[in-house]
């Protein structure tokens, strides 16, 4: 409705113009409303209408502001009740805001100049194992088959066929990896299948520039794990060790390697994807069960294998050593916790050792207790293997598991206190000790149980 037709325009007989609301007209004929009678005043018609135009103009005036005035004040009460929610107070989600915002760019400026920072100081302990083997040199030449036979062929039946022959040897480069120092003196830890062949030769190429010829100290006969050695008078950069127990699915890693032999101290960073992972390792001739190692999705190629996988500490927390050839992002490290008793063990007899209780067994599981009628769902079944049935040898011969008097179907239940389970099983329990511990065995045999004691040796190759 436009203006127009809420006031229509009239003409009084003073001839001014003026615009009377239609409503008001309509009141004034529909009431015929009397002016009041003043005394000493007279009001004519006209002027009552304007009088009544200008009362209701006041009014509705009036009432505006009225209503102004209340909804000004019902809004300024709405407001400070609005406040008292966190999502409307201007300093409200402040934290959350820089989280998003400003203050979450510092924070991930900060976490990328960390990693820099990282990377700065470890690389100079990084180092790439140039594996090297003197191998023969294969030349081709021309030779006549029938030589020898010119009696048969005549002088004049020539015949030269390509052959091949050895002419001496040369070095050359057949493999590669990477590894970090652990010892100011030298002392550098890698992967056994970097430095596999006992006939090669090792060269150590560090971050600046500089060539060590490199003695292979110890290879772990049972981890995938190796430790080298090079001779310099000067104190060496080294990694500092985390503890690897501690370890966190989700955390982020850096890993720095060799990749493919050729590019020195590449980077990629990544998370844990999972932990305690068990994995077969092939390569060439190679292979090997790991147990319980670090899954990333940070990047390991081939040349990695060795390099050191760091927390944002730039502590190691891992060895980087496999990848699954057919995902991608799914790479593999060892726990360094692994290696630390190797190097101590190095550092102490010069080798890596392993002690030896001389048994077959297989882990008792709820499905061998019931098929078998066992007493127990737990420990260690002397010769058995995981079927439950008999292996062809129980105990070793003159082994400490001998000495101590464990019989066939023996039940270790505990060893050194620690309960045997799928999860904490013997050889686990085992491999945290040292050749000559003496250790105390829980076993159950038939329906008694025994305490004996075992004398551990060391583990022959």
């Amino acid at each position: 409705m436009d203006i127009m037709s809420i006031y229509q325009l009239s003409k009084p007989k003073n001839g001014k113009e003026k615009f009377l609301p239609k409503i008001k007209q309509a009141s004034l004929k529909t009431l015929k409303l009397k002016a009041p009678k003043i005394k000493g005043f007279h009001i004519s018609s006209e002027n009552r209408a304007s009088s009544l135009f200008s009362l209701s103009i006041f009014l509705s005036v009036f009432m505006g502001f009225l209503a102004g005035g209340f909804f000004v004040n019902y809004f300024f009460s709405l407001d400070n009740s609005l406040k008292e929610f966190s999502f409307f107070q201007p300093n409200a989600g402040q934290e959350n805001e820089s989280s998003l915002s400003p203050d979450n760019g510092s924070q991930l400026i900060s976490q990328e100049q960390a990693i820099i920072n990282i990377v700065k100081s470890a690389s100079p302990a990084v180092v790439s194992i140039i594996v090297t083997k003197d191998l023969p040199v294969i030349e081709q030449y021309l030779y006549n088959p029938f030589e020898g036979f010119e009696d048969f062929f005549g002088n004049d039946f020539e015949l030269e066929v390509p052959g091949y022959r050895e002419k001496g040897t040369e070095k050359k480069e057949i493999g590669g990896g990477t590894g970090f120092i652990v010892s100011s003196n030298g002392l550098i830890l890698t992967n056994k299948h970097v430095v596999l062949d006992e006939e090669a030769d090792y060269t150590i190429l560090t971050n600046s520039g500089e060539k060590f010829e490199a003695t292979v100290l110890a290879r772990d006969p049972v981890q995938d794990i190796a430790i080298l050695k090079i001779e310099t008078e000067k104190s060496l950069p080294t990694l500092k060790l985390a503890d690897s127990d501690k370890i966190q699915i989700g955390q982020t890693v850096i890993a720095i390697g060799n990749v493919l032999g050729e590019f020195r101290n590449s980077v990629s960073v990544g998370i844990v994807s999972g932990l305690k992972r068990d994995v077969t390792a092939i390569g060439g001739s190679f292979s090997e069960l790991l147990e319980g190692i670090i899954q990333t999705d940070a990047a390991i190629n081939m040349g990695n294998s060795g390099g050191p996988l760091l927390d944002i500490n730039g502590e190691v927390i891992g060895m980087n050593t496999a990848t699954a050839l057919n995902a991608q992002s799914v790479g593999f490290a060892i726990p360094i916790n692994n290696a630390k008793k190797d190097i101590a063990q190095v550092k102490q007899y010069g080798e890596i050792i392993y002690p030896f209780l001389g048994v077959y067994y297989t882990i008792i599981t709820p499905a061998l207790q019931e098929e078998f009628d066992l007493a127990v769902d737990y420990g260690a079944w002397v010769g058995r293997d995981g079927y439950g049935a008999k292996t062809e040898i129980a105990v070793f011969p003159d082994s400490a598991a001998e000495k101590a008097g464990l019989q066939q179907d023996d039940i270790i239940l505990k060893f050194a206190g620690e309960r045997i389970t799928l999860e904490n099983s013997l050889a686990n329990i085992i491999s945290e000790h040292n050749p000559d511990d003496v250790v105390e065995l829980k076993v159950l045999r038939g329906q008694d149980e025994l305490t004996l004691t075992v004398v551990l040796t060391k583990k022959e190759p």
